[in-house]
This record gives C-alpha cells, sequence and structure tokens, in this order.
C-alpha cells in the first residue's frame, strides 16, 4: 500500500478531530474543488495564527489543503484537516491568509476569501501560564455541531486565545476576547468529550478547564454506516510465512479518511495511516500471522473519521492458515 506508514499499537490510538463543516464544491464532471468557506485566522500567539475553514464537497474527493500567507505556501494538510497552525511569525504583524483545494486527482480550486490576523506584542521573558477557563458548558446546535462557553481566564500579561480540545487533541481556537464558539463538522448520534484552555502571547498554555460531555442528536436521514464496506480477508503462502491480506472500501463521510485500525483475535493489531492522501477506491493492506498452518484467525477493520471519532467495525471475517479463502 503506498503512502502508507504503519506501525503496532501497544494501546488504543489518540483521537484527532478536523472542525469544517461541509460546503460547496466540484460537481460530479470531475471539475476542480469549489473556494473553502467560512476560512478564519486567530493570532495563538506573537508568533503563531491559527488558520481554520469549513470542508469542501468535492467528486473526486478532496484530498489536500493549502493554506498560503500572501501568496506564499505556508502550509499543506490531508483533506481530513480542517485548520493549520501557522507558526514562526513576527510579533505585532498583519498577516493575510487564504486557503485552496486540490482533491485527489490533483486539480486546484481557487482561493478562499481573504482572512486577516495581527499577531500581539511579544510578552518578554514571560513564564506564567493563565489560569484554566471555568465553568465550561455546552449544548447541541443540530446533529453536526455543538456550541460551547466558558468563563474568561485570567493571566499577569493578557489570554490571546482559547484552544478546544477534544478529548486530548486541539480542534478549534478562538480569540482571547471570545468566551463562547461552535463546534462544527460532528457526526450525529456521536457522543464527545470538549475541553478548554488559554493561551497567553509567549505561547504558555493553561491546564484545562472542566469537561463537557455531550452527544450530539440523530439527524433526519443521517443514518449512514460508519464501518468500512465490502471487507474481505483473505490468506497467502509467502517464503514459508502466512499473510492475511484485507480489502475494503472507505466509509462515506464527510471528508477524506486517513486512519484505520485492525482488530485481530479481539484484540488491537496494527494502526494503519496515510502520510499523504490516500488513493481513492478500494483499499487493500496485508500483514504477517506466523509461519504455523492451521490456526484460526478473526479479523476486523474500523475507521477513524474526520470528526475525531472511531467509526462501527466492518463485518468480521474468519481465516485459517494454510486454507484458501
Amino acid at each position: 500500500m503506498r503512502g502508507v506508514v504503519l506501525w503496532v499499537v501497544l494501546c488504543g490510538p489518540v483521537a484527532a478531530l478536523c472542525c469544517g463543516c461541509a460546503s460547496g464544491g466540484g460537481g460530479e464532471d470531475g471539475r476542480a474543488p469549489g473556494a473553502p468557506t467560512g476560512v478564519t485566522a486567530v493570532a495563538g500567539s506573537a508568533t503563531s495564527v491559527h488558520v481554520m475553514w469549513n470542508a469542501v464537497a468535492s467528486s473526486p474527493a478532496v484530498g489536500a489543503y493549502e493554506v498560503y500567507r500572501g501568496t506564499e505556501k505556508v502550509g499543506d494538510v490531508s483533506g481530513a484537516a480542517r485548520m493549520l497552525d501557522v507558526v514562526r511569525l513576527s510579533p505585532s504583524t498583519t498577516y493575510v491568509f487564504t486557503v485552496r483545494a486540490r482533491d485527489v486527482g490533483g486539480r486546484l480550486g481557487p482561493r478562499s476569501r481573504e482572512a486577516r490576523a495581527t499577531t500581539p506584542v511579544a510578552a518578554a521573558a514571560d513564564r506564567s501560564a493563565p489560569t484554566p477557563p471555568g465553568s465550561v458548558t455546552g449544548r447541541a446546535a443540530g446533529s453536526r455541531a455543538v456550541q460551547l462557553s466558558w468563563s474568561a481566564a485570567t493571566d499577569d500579561r493578557r489570554v490571546v486565545s482559547y484552544d478546544v480540545y477534544q478529548g486530548g487533541v486541539r480542534i478549534h481556537s478562538v480569540g482571547g476576547g471570545q468566551t463562547a464558539t461552535v463546534v462544527t463538522g460532528l457526526r450525529p448520534g456521536a457522543r464527545y468529550s470538549f475541553t478548554v484552555r488559554a493561551r497567553d502571547a509567549a505561547d504558555n498554555v493553561s491546564s484545562a478547564g472542566p469537561p463537557v460531555r455531550l452527544t450530539t442528536p440523530p439527524g433526519e436521514g443521517e443514518g449512514a454506516d460508519t464501518a468500512p464496506a465490502g471487507f474481505r480477508a483473505g490468506v497467502r503462502l509467502a517464503d514459508g510465512a502466512y499473510y492475511i491480506d484485507l480489502s475494503w472500501v472507505p466509509p462515506r463521510v464527510d471528508g477524506v479518511v486517513t486512519e484505520y485500525q485492525i482488530q485481530l483475535d479481539g484484540r488491537p493489531a496494527t494502526s494503519l495511516v496515510w502520510g499523504g492522501t490516500p488513493p481513492p477506491g478500494k483499499a487493500t493492506y496485508s500483514f504477517y500471522v506466523g509461519r504455523q498452518k492451521g490456526v484460526g484467525h478473526r479479523v476486523r477493520i474500523r475507521a477513524r473519521l474526520p470528526d475525531g471519532t472511531w467509526g462501527a467495525f466492518s463485518a468480521e471475517r474468519t481465516v485459517t492458515t494454510g486454507t484458501q479463502h
């Protein structure tokens, strides 16, 4: 499988969330994707800006987003991403950012509208983190979004931004004068846990405020299965060793799936992560299971969805080394 980085998982994988919502894009005739909407830029510190945007719905799917500072490309992220931290900036400087979508066929769409952000004055020798935000509350805002609010943190200089986390992964940022936000691009009928941290101009980050746990309601007509489809498993012998060959079709969800977990005999065995854009259509993978003939194995797979949660497992397949499937 080209473009895949592979490692063995010893414990549960960490979460990652992309927080854009779907917007208009290329059509079924294979045109270039449309311009991303909802592009915002917020200073995260005196030397960084957090850029966010909405997902672009396109066919073929969006494989990557390119982020520009003026005319210079400063970032290239996967099609599942909806945000980028632009770092190594200058304090007290205004920057202009745009975003472009690129589909899996390499077609590059137009630039988004410009988003501006001004970095604050650098805080010299500031090593004191802000206090954590308090009284974090939230509510579902439809089946694909939640609204969060919190009480302001304090700092010996100034709070520049607030970072929103799902689990232990930062998914969103807003300015230091803001104590509420809406996180979009979520999944109907899914459970989430959010926390908020405060950041100052010297990039000192507070501890997390109290967590808020929310469940999005089911969406009308939005009961699509999140499990990989058409899952198949077979065994082959190569150089005296047995391998399980897998194939599947990615679940049809908003955004691009770049991570899968393979479960073998009821336990997580391997995690697959594409370092770049995953190939379109059916995916395949093979892994070693030993040299002994006549050993039975149960295998299934699930996808890390673009909202950072795990989807449902595929159907379980049973194979036995030394037999043909």
